[in-house]
């Protein structure tokens, strides 16, 4: 299949399809078959679906890669014409984001990792947006478990036992038969890098971070994007790493001039182009925002200075955050197991503090009732919190495909408890983007040029590729979670023992004890002791005066 870039305005000369018209007037001439316009409007016209449902087989790629780090600004997918039945199947959808988006989503390929309740809600607005094929892959059986929150088990009759992607794919091709659902149940440590390469966007949830990681330095290697998102109850987190990406404002042509410029660190204007509308002139402005991998998202790196130069921003911060990182910390620690008695709620209790600590964080935010309300959510799944993440992050691939929104940077947090999702750039200072990602010589560990997993002596190719090894198993896909109520009871008394504790002023309970800081190290497969955390000097991402970030 013929694929070519996507990146930015390419013809300036082309009227775009305005969101807010759905006509026939609105239609690029380009995307549109035949006489569409004429078939959407015959009475009775039947609906047929694709005829290529049948899931096609994924074959082994070879295990040599490209050195692809970047994707161009963008996503290169192929404008598809789009039928008559699409336009009136999609004609809400096409109004809102235009048809050139829509033509984007149809050729999209995307891999979903792992299908628990979080997963259940992102394949169903994937798939009812009409994206062009998704890839299902768990190799996990159905448990008892995940029948509270799992809403696509329930067209399998008795599914406990069977393959839980392929007891999802049924309810997924009734959503939506135009969109291709294929099943891999060989599970993610089976597969090289090169597999990754297969797809346009890669979704991974409920891993611990270790396959995160791993899986996130495979769609680097490829030039991918990648997002990582997973749920404990009340709480959960999206994260994105879209190397470097481009997406379009058009706007209403102003009295000054647009400039080419650097407007945060992480996001500058890269072009302007300006075109005619009737009486109107309509301006271009295509962005890129740069991004950085999951490791140092999720350890090293620091808020941004806006935060760190404010109090009261500080204050705002929430302790969610902290919270996640210890977790993670955590699991890597105890090979992937939660905590689940009173020695590991000491211990994740420490981890919490020196994360909190290092963030800049008041001490006084991260209370022992916050904790003690974390520890008690972990492993669980609640369906309503699964709806509001899972909807954000399908609604940030659709805007990624389309390229006309600003996207996720990088790093959302979710509290149930004040119904907030907030977004944090997470990023260390240096370089970001393509070249984050680095194979350059003197590198004697595997992570300091961006959370590289690829071992330092790996062959390279002369062309510029490197082979690469299958993903580790003993690193990958553990099964995460256990069964709400599993967890022991947290009283006051395990978040606050006198023998071996800081004391730590609580603004409203008066003194508690708190572990001490525990080390900073973040153990990784393979790898030596993590670099100490950095302090951020990224600005956050302001808004134009028009409404686009």
């Amino acid at each position: 299949m013929e694929r070519r870039s996507n990146n930015g305005i390419t013809d300036a000369n082309e009227a775009p399809v305005p969101h807010t018209n759905g006509g026939a007037s609105g239609l690029n001439p380009h995307l549109v078959a035949p006489d569409a316009m004429a078939a959407v409007m015959t009475p009775g016209r039947a609906f047929v679906s694709d005829p290529s449902l049948a899931a096609a087989a994924i074959s082994d790629p070879p295990a040599v890669v490209p050195m692809a780090f970047s994707n161009n600004g963008g996503l290169a997918l192929s404008d598809k014409a789009i039928t008559a039945d699409e336009i009136a199947l999609y004609d809400r959808q096409i109004r809102l984001w235009g048809m050139a988006a829509q033509a984007k989503i149809q050729s999209a390929n995307i891999l979903l990792i792992t299908i628990r309740a979080l997963a259940n809600e992102i394949a169903k607005n994937l798939v009812l947006a009409g994206i062009g094929s998704l890839t299902v892959l768990d190799d996990a059986a159905v448990a008892e478990a995940d029948l509270g929150a799992q809403f696509l088990l329930s067209e399998v009759e008795s599914p406990v036992g069977q393959n839980r992607a392929e007891a999802a794919s049924a309810a997924l091709r009734k959503l939506n038969p135009r969109v291709r659902i294929h099943v891999d149940s060989e599970g993610v440590k089976t597969k090289v890098p090169s597999y990754f390469a297969n797809f346009d966007i890669v979704i991974a949830t409920d891993l611990d971070p270790d396959s995160f990681n791993l899986i996130n330095t495979a769609t680097r290697l490829n030039g991918k994007a990648f997002y990582a998102a997973g749920t404990h109850g009340m709480y959960g987190f999206i994260f994105s790493d879209l190397i470097e990406h481009d997406y379009v404002i058009e706007r209403d042509l102003g009295n000054v001039a647009t400039e080419l410029k650097q407007e945060t660190r992480t996001r500058s204007i890269v072009d302007v182009k300006t075109k005619k509308e009737g009486p109107k002139v309509i301006e271009s402005v295509t962005k890129r925002e740069l991004y950085s991998t999951w490791f140092l998202a999720s350890d090293v790196a620091g808020l941004p200075e806006e935060y760190t130069k404010s109090k009261r921003r500080l204050r705002s911060v929430t302790p969610t955050l902290s919270c996640l990182r210890a977790l993670w910390e955590f699991v890597q620690i105890q090979s992937g197991r939660l905590p689940g008695n009173r020695e590991d709620l000491k211990l994740f209790t420490q981890i919490a503090t020196q994360k909190h600590k290092v963030l800049s964080l008041p001490g006084e935010t991260l209370k022992p009732e916050f904790l003690r309300s974390f520890l008690q959510n972990l492993g669980s799944e609640i369906a309503p919190v699964a709806a509001i993440l899972g909807g954000q992050l399908a609604q940030d691939v659709i805007n990624v495909l389309g390229q006309k929104q600003q996207p996720i940077q990088n790093m959302v947090i979710f509290d149930g408890t004040t119904m907030e999702a907030l977004m944090y750039p997470l990023h260390p200072e240096g370089i970001l983007g393509a070249s984050l990602l680095s194979l350059g010589g003197g590198v004697d560990t595997l992570v300091p040029d961006g959370g590289m997993m690829i071992p330092p002596d790996a062959p390279i190719a002369l062309d510029g590729s490197v082979a690469v090894p299958p993903l580790d198993p003993t690193a990958l896909a553990r099964p995460q979670g256990m069964p709400a109520g599993a967890s022991p009871a947290v009283t006051n008394a395990d978040l606050a023992r006198p023998s071996d504790h800081t004391a730590v002023t609580q603004a409203d309970a008066g003194p508690v004890s708190m572990p001490a800081p525990a080390s900073a190290s973040m153990p990784v497969a393979g790898a030596g002791p993590a670099p100490p955390a950095a302090e951020s000097q990224q600005q956050q991402m302001p808004t134009d005066s028009q409404g686009a970030p």
